[in-house]
């Protein structure tokens, strides 16, 4: 029941006009779908997966899994002109930076 109330959030939009609100806003949006702190942080990729332990194999899915989670919920509060801005970044918290660069400018 509780994934069904958050199907029913609404993804806030971001405009040339109201980053600051918007990441206040997004913030919040993925704090509540669980992704906020892999999306601030980031995670780190491993040189090589063969050396890992399985319990660390496990950790780096979840964390891949959370980010891409993350980046495609920044992607829907995004207009094409701001899709394009980030659509090279290959993490969240690249993307959200790319878009604080952008946007910060703006105002």
């Amino acid at each position: 029941m509780a994934s069904n109330a958050m199907a029913a959030f609404q993804v806030p939009v971001l405009d040339n006009n109201n980053f600051d609100n918007w990441s206040i806003k997004m913030k919040a949006f993925l704090g509540a779908h669980d992704v906020w702190e892999v999306m601030e942080k980031g995670y780190t990729e491993p040189e090589d997966e063969a050396t890992m332990s399985q319990p660390q194999k496990e950790s780096l899915k979840e964390s891949r899994k959370r980010d891409k989670k993350a980046l495609y919920l920044i992607y829907q509060a995004l207009d094409d002109n701001g899709f394009e801005k980030v659509s090279s970044a290959t993490s969240a918290k690249q993307a959200w930076e790319k878009l604080q660069t952008s946007y910060k400018g703006a105002e």
